[in-house]
């Protein structure tokens, strides 16, 4: 169930990319898919069952979470700061020139 929710709010960032005109609407669009992916991930760590190889015999059946799968979400989250950085820095730029947000209105000034 957890997994599903994670794919819904995938699809809600994917329906932004998609239907919205506004470059500022597609770029939120985007960062709810990284951070969706990100929130799979984190989850795809959780052990649900059992007791991980580091732990000795006096701690039983306790939930952990494996490290690698946080350490790389960590890695996706300071890469996504940048890239985001970087979007809204060319909407800010493209809105300097055209004066608009608006992809159809940019598309047909293109000449």
């Amino acid at each position: 169930m957890i997994f599903f929710l994670c794919f819904v709010i995938f699809l809600i960032g994917l329906y932004c990319v998609i239907v919205k005109k506004n470059i500022l609407k597609i770029v939120i669009g985007i960062a709810i898919m990284e951070y969706a992916v990100n929130l799979f991930l984190i989850l795809l760590g959780y052990r649900w069952e059992g007791v991980p190889a580091i732990v000795t015999e006096t701690v039983t059946q306790a939930k952990f979470v494996d490290p690698l799968p946080q350490a790389l979400v960590l890695t996706a989250i300071v890469i996504s700061i940048a890239t985001l950085a970087l979007m809204v820095s060319l909407c800010i730029r493209i809105h300097q020139r055209y004066k608009t947000f608006d992809i159809t209105k940019i598309r047909r000034l293109k000449g």
